[in-house]
């Protein structure tokens, strides 16, 4: 598709690239009957992210910024990303497996989870994954498995307890919070530091305080009080054996307008405000950021199959519900999405406003991804736009009424066109019932060994 005369050398902004993509997509057959719902991904938009965010930390000396793997864990996704500079940080098998594929060096790769296995321990020691342990018995089990020449980089993850933010699942420095070794608790501290004075190699200090709804003043008081008690470690020791800090990640995303804020610079300077040290170059500095650098790179676009109306209100039927905005159905008040409405034929609608629901495909009542929405009146065959669904949406689908999952596109919008690469094809029925256990249909019927005689 020939782009605007006038952003030929310049390229065109994120927003209007997107109306860009949207239309070409319905030209070019990617949303249509038979392809009523799909994702797609700003690929200028993610190297954009990531130039941003290295600008943000140039002065940092050492630094070694990883994407959370479970915002996007497509392979296509995170090759890019890989290609743009990034490391990868995983939190299962899965995720490491994936990130191994995309062409992440080891060395490259940080694996976090609060439930590791003794195998999946032995498998990232034996790569060359650093390794970030939950909580003290884990250490124990490193202990044992860890060889006497691993050159892993080996990090313990602790719980400053600094508080939560305004969504209480996205925030993980509470007082009762499931990660980390939780500081505040009586006697913990004492025994963190033991626990690195027993062990040198043990060189990393990991905290995350939480991402969506966490201010960055909260954020930057956790990570002020990691960096604290790595000062406390080395002098006790009397050496500088923490060398290593991971920052975590969780920059808030605006999902109001198109509008980034915060940026990456906000939250270094929010960092440097609350602890000068924390980024002048005595630690080397490790980030996980995932939403922040995906969310506003993507949308979900979908096909308005039905228009009714019930109790005086407006419902569109759309083929994206629950299965791709999960979050958003489940908790909208903490996770509300921005909806575009589109005609047939992929431009913008400019009709008057109508207060409407965008209803999905589940059966169940509450699958609405905008309530009471003013939107131009949508009918059948319109096109819906989810937007800033880069993160956690094309990767966090739900098999709910076993819908499949959608394709998802990347797209280029240079030289004066706009392309599309598929990063990921949409499933299908027989790939559906493939893996609910076709190869297995009769197991329950014929599977079972005959009962042992006396």
């Amino acid at each position: 598709m020939l782009l605007p005369t006038e952003n030929r050398h310049t390229g065109a902004s994120p927003d209007s690239r997107v109306a860009l993509a949207v239309r070409q997509a319905v030209t070019d057959g990617l949303l249509g009957e038979d392809r009523p719902v799909a994702g797609f991904v700003d690929v200028r938009g993610v190297r954009e992210s990531v130039a941003a965010l290295h600008e943000a930390f140039a002065h940092v000396p050492d630094v070694l910024h990883t994407f959370a793997a479970k915002a996007c864990s497509l392979v296509p996704v995170l090759r890019l990303l890989a290609d743009a500079g990034m490391g990868c940080e995983v939190a299962s098998p899965g995720e490491l497996r994936l990130a191994l594929d995309a062409g992440f060096e080891p060395a490259r790769i940080v694996l976090d989870s609060p439930a590791k296995t003794r195998h999946e321990i032995r498998e990232a020691l034996a790569l060359g994954v650093a390794l970030n342990a939950d909580n003290l018995d884990e250490l124990d089990r490193i202990d044992a498995l860890r060889p006497a020449d691993c050159a892993c980089v080996l990090g313990l993850r602790v719980n400053p307890q600094v508080g939560g933010g305004s969504i209480g699942a996205m925030s993980t420095a509470t007082a009762h919070s499931k990660f980390g070794v939780a500081l505040r608790d009586p006697g913990a501290r004492a025994r963190v530091i033991e626990a690195f004075a027993r062990r040198p190699w043990l060189t990393r200090l990991h905290a995350h305080v939480g991402s969506q709804g966490c201010p960055l003043s909260l954020i930057a008081e956790g990570l002020a009080a990691t960096h604290r008690l790595a000062e406390e470690i080395n002098d006790h020791v009397g050496r500088r054996q923490v060398t290593s800090l991971d920052l975590g990640g969780g920059l808030p995303v605006n999902f109001a307008d198109d509008t980034v804020t915060p940026t990456y610079a906000d939250y270094v300077a929010a960092l440097t405000a609350a602890e000068p040290a924390l980024l002048d170059g005595r630690y080397q500095v490790v980030t996980e950021f995932g939403r922040s650098l995906i969310a506003k790179n993507g949308f979900t676009a979908a096909l308005v199959e039905y228009v009714k109306d019930a109790g005086g209100r407006r419902v569109a039927l759309t083929h994206a519900g629950g299965q791709v905005a999960t979050r958003t159905v489940l908790m909208p008040q903490a996770w509300p999405l921005r909806v575009s409405a589109y005609g047939p034929d992929g431009t913008p609608k400019r009709t008057p406003l109508v207060r409407q629901d965008v209803a999905g495909p589940l059966c169940f009542a509450g699958d609405v991804v905008a309530h009471d929405r003013p939107l131009p009146a949508l009918a059948e065959g319109d096109v819906v736009v989810l937007h800033d669904t880069g993160g956690y949406y094309f990767s966090a689908h739900w098999s709910y009424n076993s819908l499949p999952r959608p394709a998802v596109y990347g797209y280029l919008a240079e030289a004066g066109r706009l392309t599309f690469a598929t990063a990921r094809a949409a499933q299908t029925p027989r790939e559906i019932s493939a893996e609910s256990g076709l190869a297995q249909a009769d197991a329950l019927l014929t599977g079972f060994a005959a009962p042992a005689r006396p």
